[in-house]
């Protein structure tokens, strides 16, 4: 296998459905509410600072000083934050299945708080699967920065051009590519089998 691409994965959009809107629905009487609410409060530029590395409940006491009266909805953005997912997006799994059960390395490098992380652990057995993570908490970069890509690619002593990253987010891919990585846009597991079957991975056509 040592000609084969390692498949680098993303997390969210990937292997399992993440949209901070499952929650706000339940926490707001309408769909406009809750929509305001996560474009001017609980943003997703408020959520990259988790994934930066930022803790929790300073990141929610600091938010709750700003907006007080939304205290109970933003304290909801921790204690309630599994109900941010969705379903696993189990075409992905059978992939990485597959793959391990090929004997291919497989890794993820994700933009992920780090305390979350550890929390979803007990409830997704495919990330024990992976041969290492690059988890963005942890080091205190975020994707698209090309720094982290780097990081995952001394730390586990792998070159860029031999690598093939996959993530939903198409600014992610382009910044992955321009680092030397190939990159696949996620959208859906049928073309990512397709699109992983192009360049040699050793998966069964379906």
């Amino acid at each position: 296998m040592t000609d084969t691409l390692v498949p680098v994965f993303d997390i969210g959009g990937v292997f399992v459905d993440w949209n901070p809107m499952y929650l706000f629905r339940k926490l707001f009487e309408s769909e406009e509410d809750a929509l305001w609410f996560h474009q001017n409060i609980c943003t997703l530029d408020w959520n990259l600072e988790f994934d930066a590395g930022e803790i929790y409940s300073e990141g929610v006491a600091r938010l709750i000083t700003r907006f007080p009266k939304y205290w109970r909805e933003i304290q909801a953005f921790d204690l309630r934050w599994k109900e941010t997912l969705g379903d696993f997006i189990q075409g992905t799994i059978d992939i990485h299945d597959e793959l391990i059960e090929q004997e291919v390395p497989t890794f993820a490098i994700t933009n992920f708080s780090w305390e979350k992380w550890v929390s979803c652990l007990p409830d997704w057995p495919f990330l024990e699967k992976f041969d290492g993570v690059i988890v963005s908490g942890l080091e205190g970069l975020v994707k698209p920065d090309p720094r982290l890509y780097r990081v995952f690619s001394e730390r586990y002593g792998i070159a860029a051009e031999n690598c093939v990253f996959i993530d939903d987010s198409e600014s992610n891919i382009i910044s992955a590519r321009k680092f030397g990585m190939h990159g696949i846009h996620f959208k859906d597991p049928t073309m990512l089998r397709k699109e992983l079957i192009a360049l040699g991975l050793p998966l069964k056509a379906k």
